[in-house]
């Protein structure tokens, strides 16, 4: 059975979840990251907060600095499945009331709270995906669930870094050591993705668009579905983390370095971002 966590449980967590100060512990004060580990970035679809998932729990990043909005727990893998609704696995850090390792835990509030959905105690997912009404994970075994409860195993080709679903299910990527795989059977099989270029992390910013970065920070966007690719220019060295999304403005690639957030809306040139 799923557990819940109320942020209030835990002695570390802040009494207002979204107006605490972030801590600089292990990161950069002067930019404000949070944390020196940093497994994921994104927008929340609903209010458009820029999300950071780190070491030390999940923190909206603004002007005035990252603020943690959960309890401090290690958010390895994370994925949004919607507005205020995440999904994420790690490790609970100092909350005893969660298990070692999380498994796959749900938010529904924008991260002040955090339920174990399944796996507690068995599977740390470092790669998490949501593909359509599945989920797609990696905890050195390639697991799919229809419901974030139940799981089926599958087999894949090479151990993948991260995975990442068109926003409608229809695809999975996956970036691994022996080169981009394609899935279009949500996780099922796996095939390589002809021509994709070597890449650490990958993002699709619409049904179209995918954009991914190499170990080197090279990034690469792909227009037609990832069937071709051109790159576009280099970030900073060392990329944590990095996602994607196609707005009214246009594309918005976002990625964290070894101590800043930075914006482009090309791939070619970046800026520091602040909300």
């Amino acid at each position: 059975m799923g557990s819940a966590l109320l942020a209030a449980a835990c002695s570390a967590a802040p009494r207002d979840a979204r107006t605490e100060p972030g801590s600089a512990s292990g990161g950069d004060a002067r930019v404000g990251l949070p944390s020196s580990h940093v497994h994921g970035v994104a927008r929340d679809p609903g209010d458009g907060a820029l999300l950071l998932a780190t070491h030390e729990g999940l923190f909206r990043y603004g002007t005035d600095g990252p603020k943690r909005v959960s309890p401090i727990i290690d958010l390895m893998g994370f994925t949004i499945a919607g507005a205020d609704h995440y999904y994420a696995s790690g490790h609970p850090n100092v909350v005893m009331e969660l298990p070692q390792p999380m498994g796959l835990i749900e938010s529904t509030d924008g991260g002040s709270s955090w339920k174990v959905l399944s796996r507690g105690g068995e599977s740390d997912f470092h790669a998490l995906a949501r593909a359509g009404d599945t989920v797609v994970a990696f905890d050195g075994q390639l697991r799919r669930s229809p419901d974030g409860r139940s799981w089926q195993t599958s087999s894949i080709p090479a151990e993948p870094r991260s995975l990442a679903s068109d926003p409608t299910g229809t695809r999975i990527l996956a970036t691994t050591p022996a080169g981009l795989l394609i899935s279009t059977d949500k996780g099922a099989t796996w095939t390589p993705s002809d021509g994709g270029p070597l890449l650490l992390l990958v993002s699709w910013a619409d049904k179209q668009t995918a954009v991914g970065i190499g170990p080197g920070g090279a990034v690469a966007i792909s227009r037609d579905a990832a069937k071709t690719w051109r790159t576009t220019g280099t970030t900073e060295q060392a990329p944590q983390a990095m996602s994607a999304r196609l707005t009214r403005a246009g594309l918005e690639i976002l990625v964290v370095t070894e101590n800043r957030v930075l914006t482009s809306k090309d791939g070619a040139r970046f800026t520091e971002a602040t909300t």
